[in-house]
């Protein structure tokens, strides 16, 4: 695995999207609200994140693509099989989330964990966290193994920071909500999330896997055996 030019500069394209991510969500969030206001902190953090997100687009772009031994028919199936619920997590994690910013600062608790919540308080960290560990399993390309794993990290331990944040920001409320569920995902709960995120969930899913053809000419999902 030879670091390229195109490889490095992928690197710290990440590392500056997950340290920006890190470093404005904890220790620089305080001042830059305090000066800036709760929406002007939001804008900032908007604005850095897309700049840094578009530089990881443009070097992930750059790099070798394939350029791994992959881990065959068995890392395809699993990568398929982890996708489809981390979607589902994904889809559902839009409503009612308490863990999504609020410009005043004041989330909605639910009274109880209801749909994906079931499953885990962060739907959206594990979506992504799922996502980002299939796509290490396939094993396909450097760039996808050096921008998967910089998303997973982010994703799941930011999750984890984003607990203590919240508990600090809103004190019994958010404790109560940590006492009803989880940070690890309840697999059995999977059953109870609703059809209505299954269904959505798995739109996403066939439509994102479908789209790994027009955009990386890479059969991805159940359109790697069907069609």
């Amino acid at each position: 695995m030879a670091m390229t030019p195109e490889l490095t500069q992928l690197l710290l394209a990440n590392a500056a999207f997950v340290g920006s991510h890190f470093a404005m969500s904890h220790p620089f969030r305080s001042p830059m609200v305090r000066v800036l206001g709760a929406s002007g902190f939001l804008g900032v953090y908007s604005l850095v994140s897309f700049a840094l997100l578009y530089w990881v687009v443009q070097a992930f772009q750059a790099a070798p693509p394939a350029d791994l031994g992959g881990s065959g028919e068995l890392g395809w199936l699993l990568a398929t099989a982890i996708t489809l619920p981390a979607m589902v997590l994904l889809a559902g994690s839009f409503a009612g989330n308490p863990a999504l910013p609020d410009p005043a600062g004041k989330a909605k608790i639910p009274v109880e964990p209801r749909g994906v919540f079931r499953v885990t308080r962060h739907p959206m960290m594990w979506g992504i966290g799922l996502w980002a560990i299939a796509h290490v399993l396939l094993w396909w390309s450097t760039r996808t193994l050096i921008t998967a794993s910089a998303m997973g990290v982010l994703a799941l331990l930011g999750a984890h920071m984003q607990d203590r944040k919240k508990r600090a920001l809103l004190g019994d409320a958010w404790a109560g909500w940590q006492a009803q569920t989880r940070y690890w995902p309840r697999l059995s709960a999977f059953a109870r999330v609703g059809w209505v995120w299954w269904l959505a969930g798995g739109a996403i899913w066939l439509v994102a896997t479908f789209a790994h053809m027009p955009l990386g000419a890479i059969p991805a999902g159940v359109w790697r055996w069907v069609g």
